[in-house]
């Protein structure tokens, strides 16, 4: 497979056309999804490019791993914005575009000029969505932020001192990349209520309120109520409890989570006494118990093979997985049997392996159409499709 141009279905966006004036992560992940769901997503950058073409594994200097995973199906035009000739071919593009999204601080959007109020005066009827570190109606609203950062001030750091007395952050880009799926679903529901009502909208997605929102939503607890009843937090996770499992040979994860579950597993252990010792007929203290239970597993796990157990699990449909390394993926059995991982040709970096779309439409199959642009690629095929001075295509 050798996507470069549009050959198959452009998806349920087909004839949606997105200017994208985000960098880094957070904004092209979210605009990337409009691209896979077949948007016309127009990459502005400024001369230098964007910062994330220089992190990650490159073969060629402005294209590494990260820029590639994150920035397929666009179209790269390069605009100095700081130069009147390069606002006014954004003015231009501005009037036949469906959505603009930016992850600029506001205040320096608009000293460009291109606020919502001035975006909205050029074209009424466009969806103009920014993310923001903090919500523009708070105290920090014109603080930096990065995902350190929101891990940090969102609670997700916290949480790690339950377990261990030092913080830390998660090894994964998840503010940025979490917030970028709310980006990406905002502007899916501003464009539906344009639909519905024919106007356009401004639309603010800041990443603290966002995470904040995501870390609570399991470990609100006490503070659900007023007055509070017990300290926040999930105490199952917070006390720990669930663990991988040690084998004869590595480590696997097992799910024993029914009553049903703990019967099976305990029964195929021949330690049928276990069950009972630990209750695991009645939900609140098998619950209670899940330390204990998981420590018992621990004893037990030792005896056989990872594969044995996982034969052992999957004829007790009890959910159990080997622990596959980032490695190891694209020989995951069932990435590999649906194509996760695709291997194409990229005109400049040469024989790659990428990510197809994840989500399935029946009737508007999504697709790798386009290569991830090097910088400035399609510059002049987007600026010579702007009309003429006299409303004529060039």
């Amino acid at each position: 497979m050798t996507p470069t141009k549009s050959t198959t279905s452009a998806g349920p966006l087909d004839g949606v056309r997105v200017l994208d004036l985000t960098s880094v992560v957070l904004g092209p992940l979210a605009t990337q999804i409009l691209a896979d769901f077949g948007a016309d997503v127009i990459k502005i950058e400024a001369p230098e490019g964007d910062l994330m073409r220089a992190n990650g594994v490159s073969r060629h200097r402005g294209m590494s791993s990260i820029y590639l995973a994150l920035n397929r199906n666009k179209r790269s035009v390069v605009i100095d914005l700081k130069t009147p000739e390069g606002a006014e071919q954004l003015r231009q593009l501005i009037a036949t575009a469906d959505v603009l999204v930016h992850n600029m601080r506001v205040s320096a959007i608009e000293r460009l000029g291109f606020g919502y109020e001035a975006v909205a005066a050029i074209n009424a009827r466009i969806v103009y969505c920014v993310a923001t570190g903090f919500g523009q109606d708070g105290p920090h609203r014109d603080r930096p932020a990065f995902d350190d950062i929101i891990q940090a001030a969102c609670g997700l750091v916290g949480l790690t001192t339950s377990l261990s007395a030092q913080p830390d952050y998660v090894p994964s880009l998840i503010a940025d990349k979490t917030t970028g799926l709310a980006l990406a679903n905002a502007v899916l529901a501003a464009l539906f209520h344009r639909e519905r009502h024919g106007v356009g909208q401004s639309v603010e997605v800041p990443m603290l309120e966002t995470m904040a929102s995501f870390a609570l939503a399991e470990h609100l607890g006490g503070l659900t109520f007023e007055p509070q009843t017990e300290p926040a937090g999930y105490a199952r996770l917070m006390q720990g409890g669930r663990r991988p499992a040690p084998t004869q040979d590595g480590w696997i994860c097992a799910l024993p989570y029914t009553e049903r579950h703990w019967q099976a597993f305990f029964r195929a252990a021949d330690r049928e006494d276990l069950a009972e010792r630990f209750a695991v007929t009645d939900p609140a203290l098998r619950n209670a118990n899940i330390r204990a239970l998981y420590a018992a597993m621990a004893e037990i796990t030792p005896t056989r093979s990872s594969a044995e157990w996982m034969a052992i699990f999957e004829d007790l449909d009890i959910p159990a997985t080997p622990i596959y390394g980032i490695d190891e993926l694209p020989n995951h059995p069932h990435l590999r049997a649906v194509g996760l991982f695709q291997h194409t040709q990229h005109p400049t970096e040469g024989a790659l392996v990428e990510l197809r779309p994840t989500a399935r439409f029946s009737a508007t199959p999504l697709s790798l159409r386009r290569h991830a642009p090097a910088l400035g690629e399609h510059t002049a095929e987007v600026l010579g499709e702007l009309p003429s001075h006299d409303g004529s295509r060039p």
